[in-house]
């Protein structure tokens, strides 16, 4: 029979499973977790052994299930890293088979750890087959994160800079079994519930971003209470969530701890994103019910309390430190809706506050996909609707970033999406910067919903006059077509620079997004590592895209450089920044683009005329 035995002896406790006298059903556990651990040496594992693992199946306390082992697989993991392979026995695994969530459950071998469940083979197996990370290679983590702590005065570290991401392969969360024999087996999924206000849609259209990296995105089927008390301690069996979002949205992944000692604990034995050094809140979890399905049978889970943060993410497991707090990016949107009269309906306003975390690999996604639900999750969400976008995002010691647009339906994404798409534009450009190490300190944006498809087309332009002198003022009548609505003039006026000489010079009259290009280091310089301050800088000189403007194209040399366009460049400064040219930190071209006015037209215009005039 199994059982489990608890022995104290002055200053310590070790904590045992194994053969004992005990039934399965009378397994309890203690009251905290072990202060020492023995472990099974690899080199004593064989086929017939039998063991215990456990996890939990609902609510806190971990339950137990038999383990035979099958073998050793030999380099499975990697070189020198095998795995441990086993089947897995009882009512309980054998009517759902390997679980979602249960990556990390400690398999113990006459009370000693052996490692953690962590593989399965594919989704249709219909034995409890699992594959065993040896508690060796866990340990790894732990022992290096001694050596090289990633946490000092209860702060958990930040992650390194992004282009050091780049150096990381994607881990796909498979693996092969044998030397080419071709069968493949997989980790077992954490599942990861978007709960707290996510729908299925959401998480059906930007669910592949995570099942990319190992999680499987489950709508609605679980929650988070971070005021709930969950007494009951995290001890090996024990359920544990690493959270993304927090707040009026939740999200969190979910796997099982198999080791605990007084400050740390490891779980998974496979890694969530491979990242290595992460900044995670860690939190206690609840199992409501765990679902049994031969495609994809997962833990429902709750999440409670905070006990402390994930700081490490590695091949072979996850670390979590207690009492250390996780940096969190807070993030607010408001949503208003447009009354009648085309002004904004402040009392049906809309308000959701939550927090995102702060990891290079995962941030962008969730922020992408919180964002997308707080729009689309308003009952003004409509198929044709428009955002007009108002915001900021702060960071540390630069100037806010601007986020300003009005973005609606296109023909192939919604307005929410767009809305979204541009709000990713923003932080990604600033949160992806690989010169500097950004810390970003919050977002903040308002939203006013359009309950149309306020989308233009800049049809014509046409000058008041097509000669005039330096001096003189000219009004330009643009041409805009709104979608499915008549057409709208819009009239502006610009005088002539008084330092134009007499000729022919061209007018460029234009949506934003074209007077950009006209202005900004794109194409070549698109591809050149550029700093964080210069980074902000570009994205706050980017124009708006509801208004029309009017450029002129001088006949005199302009310098675009990562700080700000130079204009009206004499020859001699020409020549000295033609060397730049080769290192893509300069562009020089022949004409000088003056920004002469603009004007509001109420749609996302696009669209561009350019035009002629004489300057006598």
């Amino acid at each position: 029979m199994l059982g489990i035995a608890v022995c104290l002896t002055p200053g310590r406790v070790i904590w045992a499973q194994g053969v004992g006298s005990l039934p399965v059903a009378g397994l309890s556990l203690p009251v905290a977790g072990p202060v020492e651990t023995r472990f099974f040496p690899l080199g004593e594992v064989k086929r017939g052994l039998r063991g215990v693992a456990y996890t939990v199946f609902e609510g806190v306390v971990p339950e137990a299930m038999e383990v035979e082992i099958l073998g050793v697989l030999k380099d499975s993991l990697g070189p020198g890293q095998d795995m441990i392979l086993a089947r897995l026995h009882g009512t309980k695994p054998e009517y759902t088979g390997v679980v979602a969530g249960m990556s990390g459950s400690p398999v113990y071998i006459d009370g000693r750890l052996v490692g953690a469940l962590s593989y399965r083979i594919g989704q249709f197996s219909k034995d409890p087959i699992a594959g065993i990370t040896p508690i060796g290679l866990m340990l790894e983590v732990r022992d290096e994160e001694s050596v090289n702590p990633t946490a000092k005065n209860g702060q958990a570290s930040v992650p390194k800079p992004a282009v050091q991401l780049a150096k990381a392969s994607a881990w796909d969360g498979r693996v092969r079994v044998g030397n080419g024999s071709g069968i493949e087996m997989q980790a077992i999924e954490t599942p990861l519930v978007f709960g707290g206000g996510f729908s299925e849609e959401t998480v059906e259209r930007f669910g592949e971003r995570f099942r990319a990296m190992g999680m499987t995105p489950v709508a609605g089927l679980g929650g988070s209470d971070a005021e709930a008390v969950q007494p009951e301690p995290l001890v090996p069996g024990s359920a544990v969530s690493a959270v993304l979002v927090r707040g009026d949205l939740s999200m969190a992944g979910t796997c099982t701890v198999t080791y605990v000692d007084p400050t740390r604990l490891l779980a998974c034995g496979h890694p969530i994103t491979q990242y290595g050094p992460v900044d995670m809140p860690m939190t206690k979890a609840e199992v409501v019910a765990t679902l049994a399905s031969p495609l994809n049978a997962f833990k429902i889970v709750n999440t409670t309390q905070t006990v402390g943060a994930f700081t490490e993410d590695r091949a072979t497991a996850i670390l979590g430190r207690f009492g250390v707090r996780a940096r969190m990016i807070p993030v607010e949107v408001e949503v208003v809706p447009e009354g009648s009269d085309g002004k904004q309906e402040d009392g049906k306003a809309k308000t959701l506050r939550f927090e995102v975390l702060d990891n290079r690999q995962l941030t962008p996604s969730t922020m992408l996909v919180s964002v997308y639900q707080s729009l689309q999750g308003t009952n003004v969400a409509a198929a044709e609707l428009s955002f007009r976008m108002r915001g900021e995002i702060t960071v540390q010691g630069q100037e806010p970033v601007r986020i300003e647009g009005l973005m609606a339906q296109s023909e192939f994404n919604s307005g929410a999406i767009n809305a979204a798409l541009l709000v990713n534009d923003r932080f990604g450009k600033v949160y992806g910067n690989v010169v500097d190490q950004p810390v970003v300190t919050g977002m903040r944006l308002k939203v006013e919903a359009i309950a149309e498809r306020r989308t233009a087309v800049l049809e014509s332009a046409r000058l008041s006059r097509t000669e005039a002198r330096a001096g003189e003022t000219v009004e330009v009548e643009a041409t805009v077509h709104p979608y499915q609505s008549a057409v709208k003039v819009v009239r502006m006026r610009f005088k002539v620079p008084e330092r134009l000489a007499a000729g022919t010079v061209r007018v460029v009259v234009s949506d934003g997004g074209t007077l950009d290009k006209l202005t900004s280091g794109a194409g070549a310089m698109a591809q050149h590592a550029v700093g964080l301050a210069d980074t902000v800088a570009q994205i706050n000189r980017l124009r708006d895209n509801e208004r029309v403007y009017v450029t002129l194209l001088e006949h005199s040399a302009q310098a675009v450089l990562e700080s700000g366009t130079l204009e009206e460049v004499p020859v001699s400064m020409a020549n000295v920044l033609e060397p730049m040219k080769a290192t893509q930190k300069v562009q020089l071209s022949g004409e000088s683009a003056v920004e002469l006015g603009s004007a509001d037209t109420g749609y996302g215009l696009s669209g561009s005329v350019v035009l002629s005039l004489q300057v006598r």
